[in-house]
C-alpha cells in the first residue's frame, strides 16, 4: 500500500491522498464477509472515503479484489454517481432534460456560472461547489429544478439562486 499517493487532477495540481483514507478502505474490504459481487459497494465507500475515484484508488481496488484495473474502471466510468475527479463539498446538478429545459434550465445553468465563476463540470477555486448538467432526474413534475447533493429544489427561478447558495455558505 502506498505510503502517499500523488495524483494529477485535470487542472494539472496534484493532491497528496493520505494513507489514512488507503487504511480505511482497507479496514472496510477486510470486514467483509465476502468480497465477491462486492466491486460497486466497495466503490461507493471508496468515494465516500476519498471524495472521488482517481486512478491510483481504482487499482488499488483492483488490486485488493483480484480485478483488473479495466474491468474496475469500466464500472467507474459506467456510472454516472462516480466520479474520477475531485468534487467540491457540494455538488450541484442542473437538470437539463426536456421539461427542464423547455422551463428555462439554460438560464440556471448561466446564473450558477455566472455566481460560482465556473464552467459547467468545473469546480469552484475554494472546492466548496461543483457545477453539473444532468440529462434527467425523473422529477419532471417539478421543472426546473436543480438538486444540490441530496436536496432537491423544484420550480426554480434564476432570482432565487442567491438564496439557495446562501443555505451552502
Amino acid at each position: 500500500m502506498p505510503e502517499e499517493l500523488r495524483v494529477k487532477e485535470k487542472n494539472n495540481l496534484e493532491e497528496t491522498l493520505p494513507k489514512e483514507h488507503y487504511d480505511e478502505l482497507e479496514e472496510y474490504i477486510n470486514s467483509l464477509p465476502s468480497l465477491e459481487g462486492r466491486l460497486i459497494q466497495i466503490l461507493h465507500k471508496a468515494q465516500d472515503i476519498f471524495g472521488y475515484l482517481p486512478r491510483d484508488v481504482q487499482l488499488f481496488i483492483a488490486r485488493k479484489l483480484g480485478l483488473s484495473g479495466a474491468k474496475v474502471n469500466g464500472v467507474v466510468s459506467f456510472y454516472t454517481y462516480f466520479t474520477e475527479e475531485a468534487r467540491g463539498e457540494y455538488v450541484i446538478n442542473v437538470c437539463t432534460g426536456t421539461a427542464c429545459f423547455v422551463k428555462g434550465a439554460n438560464k440556471l445553468l448561466e446564473e450558477f456560472q455566472s455566481r460560482l465563476k465556473v464552467s459547467v463540470g468545473d469546480t469552484t477555486e475554494d472546492k466548496k461547489f461543483t457545477l453539473k448538467d444532468v440529462r434527467c432526474v425523473g422529477a419532471c413534475g417539478l421543472a426546473p429544478l436543480i438538486v444540490i447533493n441530496d436536496k432537491v429544489y423544484g420550480r426554480v427561478k434564476p432570482e432565487e439562486i442567491d438564496a439557495i447558495l446562501s443555505e451552502y455558505q
